[in-house]
Parts: C-alpha cells; structure tokens; sequence
C-alpha cells in the first residue's frame, strides 16, 4: 500500500469525498443495486453511528475530495434488538486507489472497530461478478454462505448476490455473552 495513506472516522465533512468514490462504484454497475447515491441526511440515517471510516491521501484534509481513496461503513440489517449484533458492511475504493490495499485495509479496521462496538456478524451481498470484493472480504475472514438467484433487479436486469458473512470469534461467543 502507498505511504501516506490514513483511516479516520468519517465525518458529515467527509460527504462530498465520500459520495464522489461512492458514486465511482455506482457507475461500474458491480458495487449496489443503488442507482444513485443519496443526500447526508439520508446516508447517515441508514447507517450506524459507529464504524464509519474514510481512507485518504496523507496529505488530504477532512472533506478534500480529491483525497478519499475509500471508505466502509455499516449499516444495521434489523431494527428488532435480538439483531443488534448484526450489520452489513459497506467497502467502496476510488478507481485509482484499487490494488493497493487501501480496501483491505478499510475492511480490517472495520472488523476491529465493530468487535469494539460488539457487534458478532458482518455480512455482505456482493453481485457475483465482483470478483475483487469476493476475494477482499474473503481475506478479511468473511465465508461465503450462498448466492441469491434473481434477488432484485438492477437496471431493469434481474442480479444474483453471493452473501458473505464473518463471525466474530470475540464478540457472541460462549464466553462472550451478547450485549
């Protein structure tokens, strides 16, 4: 990985940088069902407060745009509290970022900040065709469970997931009861 590359928490000043890498992995077709990336407000209603993080140039500052090479977040899947432990995970790299590690790195600190936040399973729905998103979360000890046939359409087009899932081996475990 490039020097000079940090993670931070993200910030509603971090947007603008976000929503730009977040829209670079709209237009591939590959990274969401989404069409189009949403206002702040919204984003961060759907998203935990905890676990958010961008990765940026060294030398960018908070909210520079030209400076976020990625990001990841979580987002819960249930509102009920027997799935609070439960989130789905959100890793997005800009283009030229891609192949340096700054994916691996955003996904691992991920993992340690959502076993710090006590959260026991990340899950991701991943279109088959991402084979690099595969392979990042399978390195950051994710499996994968099974493919979704036909989940929901993209585009007009009906698109198959694969959903991968990491346990902790920290947090909801025997000797670890849950929050």
């Amino acid at each position: 990985m490039s020097a000079g590359v940090t993670l931070a928490p993200m910030t509603s000043a971090d947007w603008p940088a976000v929503r730009a890498v977040y829209l670079e992995g709209l237009a591939t077709g590959q990274a969401s069902f989404q069409t189009e990336a949403p206002s702040w407000e919204e984003w961060d209603a759907g998203h935990l407060a905890a676990c958010r993080l961008v990765a940026r140039d060294g030398a960018a500052a908070a909210g520079d745009a030209d400076g976020a090479l990625g990001w990841a977040a979580l987002s819960p899947v249930s509102r009920r509290h027997c799935y609070r432990g439960v989130a789905e995970v959100s890793v997005y790299v800009a283009g030229a970022a891609r192949g340096r590690g700054v994916g691996r790195r955003l996904l691992a600190a991920l993992v340690a900040e959502s076993e710090e936040e006590r959260i026991w399973t990340l899950q991701s729905s991943i279109f088959p065709e991402n084979a690099a998103s595969i392979a990042l979360h399978e390195r950051c000890g994710f499996r994968v469970l099974g493919r979704r046939e036909r989940v929901a359409q993209h585009h007009g087009v009906w698109r198959d997931t694969v959903l991968m899932e990491r346990r902790s081996r920290v947090v909801g475990t025997r000797d670890h009861a849950a929050p």
